[in-house]
């Protein structure tokens, strides 16, 4: 009964809520018309007093003077303050979410629609009207809410919580922050927060685009480094934020936790992930302090230290009396969580899929055949030669080898052999429907639409470490979209067999250890390969310039395509790279 009456209550109040919140908010305005009064007042003494005005005839000491210098102070004050806290509540937010490269969730991602199931049954539990899901894309561990300019609230969680924490735990934290929002809190904090970034953005304006390594202070050409005065401001801005965020006190996190226990039913799960998120990785890309307040642990959280200014300056409580208060609510005691977060891992590890190397899996297994209708659409395409800068014809090409041979342009000679035809290539009706295509991001030849590009065979849709990716079930290939590289190498459903671990160390010693070779077409000879989602050919190039691993990548749609093992050997890599 008293869990469906709070339900009432809180969906008749929330808007109610805000409104109270924006009353408040207005107290802020007041706060930022002080601080501009102070500023500009001194700012402008400074400029009278460094001018030699007060040498002047200047009746500084007259009571005329000083009220019409506090009157044009005062107006000033407001004038700022106002546009100042307009930009805030219209723009705050949004520039919050950029700044943090925030992204809609994909549906396709089993962890993403986790994610959104999650935050719908929160969203009920707690009687919001609505709540949009959003996703940090980094390895970190932390949550955020915000509050929209048209109202909206927002939770955003990173990639590292939803490849790390049980749908328990993220149930909890998702309860934690809808906890805030049906609080009131969020709208608060994302204004003070919004406020903040005025002054981070003074730095970035005045900061060049480039930094050189020589003295910070020094202007090279027209090229002006950061002076004193962005220090100064960026001193300012924490200071503003510090004085603001101390109006809402440290206890409403707290109250943040129990409410979320309403919501969630579950202590323990949020004890655990506010232990996970503090003790590992919770830094947040391309982070500020302004923004600590809205995390549910401080994005420096993991080099706080116990002294008494640490914690009277901090906008968290201490980790151990947020663990505390929910393990009791569970009758248990912090140790009792830590050990259950240790349980959990261990766990995880064993549950863990062992994939194994290509020729573990395939040796004495019957392989399937290439499709002989594609390999002979392919063959009887053969019918096009190109004229060389030497006035010499090659060939016979393919259309769609044809469309990416380096000297081809629509203005090239070209000949079709089947119908002896020679012209300029756009005077083919043929090559101009080929390049609608490609514009089109279509296959140039439908045949090969879906189909390995080195077997010829259909690829299968199945997923891999909860993302959607294609494999070849001849030659165990995979095409994985490019944006979804980072989410497979932050999770870790799968394990490695000893020869798939050995072939890795083999291929970093012979290539990581000598980055200077080369290796995808000098390796492995490969005849042209096209995106079997676009057509567009496929360039040979490097994962990354940390690790050389030789992938296939199209330049079109941005696809990635893996041949057997490659996707695994970058994978226990990356894994001996974190870990060591």
């Amino acid at each position: 009964m008293e869990q469906r009456a709070l339900k009432r209550n809180l969906a008749r109040d929330f808007y109610e809520i805000q409104k109270q919140q924006s009353r408040k908010s207005l107290g802020i305005l007041a706060v930022l018309v002080v601080f501009y009064f102070l500023a500009v007042s001194l700012i402008a003494f400074t400029i009278w007093l460094s001018t030699g005005l007060i040498l002047a005839r200047a009746p500084l000491f007259t009571g005329a003077f000083w009220t019409k210098f506090l009157l044009t102070c005062f107006g000033a004050a407001v004038i700022f303050a106002i546009l100042h806290y307009y930009d805030a509540r219209k723009f705050g937010a949004s520039f919050i979410l950029r700044r943090l490269c925030a992204q809609e969730p994909d549906r396709s991602d089993r962890y993403h629609l986790q994610f959104i199931n999650v935050v719908e049954e929160m969203q009920i539990a707690s009687g919001l009207p609505k709540v949009k899901p959003s996703i940090l894309p980094t390895f970190a561990i932390n949550s955020l809410a915000l509050i929209e300019s048209d109202k909206t609230p927002c939770v955003v969680v990173t990639e590292g919580l939803l490849a790390d924490f049980t749908r328990d735990e993220l149930e909890a934290v998702v309860a934690h922050e809808l906890a805030h929002i049906a609080r009131g809190d969020t709208l608060y904090m994302t204004l003070v927060c919004s406020l903040a970034n005025f002054f981070e953005r003074i730095r970035e304006a005045l900061e060049p685009g480039d930094a050189d390594s020589g003295d910070f202070a020094e202007t090279r050409g027209d090229r002006r480094h950061p002076s004193s005065l962005v220090y100064v401001a960026v001193a300012i801005s924490t200071i503003v934020m510090r004085l603001l965020s101390m109006l809402i006190s440290r206890e409403r996190e707290l109250l943040a936790d129990a409410a979320a226990v309403e919501f969630s039913r579950n202590p323990v799960a949020l004890a655990r992930a506010i232990y996970k998120a503090h003790v590992k990785n919770s830094f947040v890309g391309d982070f500020n302090q302004t923004y600590s307040p809205l995390f549910i642990v401080a994005p420096d959280a993991h080099s706080e230290s116990e002294d008494f200014l640490s914690h009277l300056i901090s906008t968290h409580p201490p980790l151990m009396t947020r663990i505390r208060n929910l393990a009791q609510m569970a009758g248990l005691t912090p140790p009792a969580v830590i050990d259950q977060v240790r349980d959990i891992q261990k766990e995880r590890e064993k549950a863990k899929i062992v994939l194994h190397a290509f020729e573990e899996t395939h040796q004495g297994a019957v392989l399937p055949a290439p499709d002989p209708s594609i390999l002979s659409a392919l063959a009887q395409d053969k019918v096009w030669l190109i004229l060389s800068s030497k006035e010499q014809w090659q060939g016979p090409y393919s259309l769609q080898d044809l469309l990416f041979l380096p000297n081809f342009t629509p203005l090239v000679l070209v000949k079709n052999i089947q119908e002896g035809v020679e012209a300029r290539a756009r005077q083919f009706p043929q090559i101009r429907t080929a390049l609608e295509k490609l514009a089109r991001k279509k296959p140039v030849n439908e045949a090969v639409l879906n189909k390995c590009p080195r077997c010829k065979i259909p690829l299968t849709d199945t997923f891999y470490e909860g993302v959607p990716v294609k494999i070849c079930g001849r030659c165990s290939g995979k095409l994985v979209d490019q944006a979804a590289m980072e989410r497979i190498l932050d999770r870790q459903e799968v394990g490695f067999s000893e020869d798939l671990a050995k072939k890795a160390q083999e291929f970093k010693e012979k290539f990581l250890l000598n980055p200077i070779k080369t290796q995808k077409i000098s390796a492995k000879e490969q005849p042209n390969s096209y995106c079997p989602n676009c057509g567009y050919k496929m360039t040979p190039r490097p994962y990354n310039y940390q690790y050389f691993i030789p992938v296939d990548k199209c330049l079109s749609c941005f696809k990635v395509w893996y041949d057997a093992d490659e996707l695994e050997i970058l994978q226990v890599l990356v894994e001996k790279a974190k870990a060591g």
